[in-house]
């Protein structure tokens, strides 16, 4: 997974951490999170304000 891959990382955060918040979530432990991922493989300070906001955004549509 890349960063861009917004909706694979949501639905891998859904699977990995079911009993979480993701409205709770600090950006700071959001970017820990998805780098911890299994199959994710970029830049890890490539994971801006941007792309986590995307990636909180549809974590919370996925826990819906």
């Amino acid at each position: 997974m890349k960063w861009v891959d917004v909706r694979d990382i949501a639905i891998a955060l859904t699977e990995k951490y079911p009993d979480l918040d993701p409205k709770t979530v600090r950006f700071v432990d959001l970017h820990n999170y998805v780098v911890d991922l299994d199959g994710f493989d970029d830049d890890h300070s490539r994971g801006g304000e941007k792309v986590l906001e995307a990636i909180q955004g549809a974590w919370i549509d996925e826990m819906e």
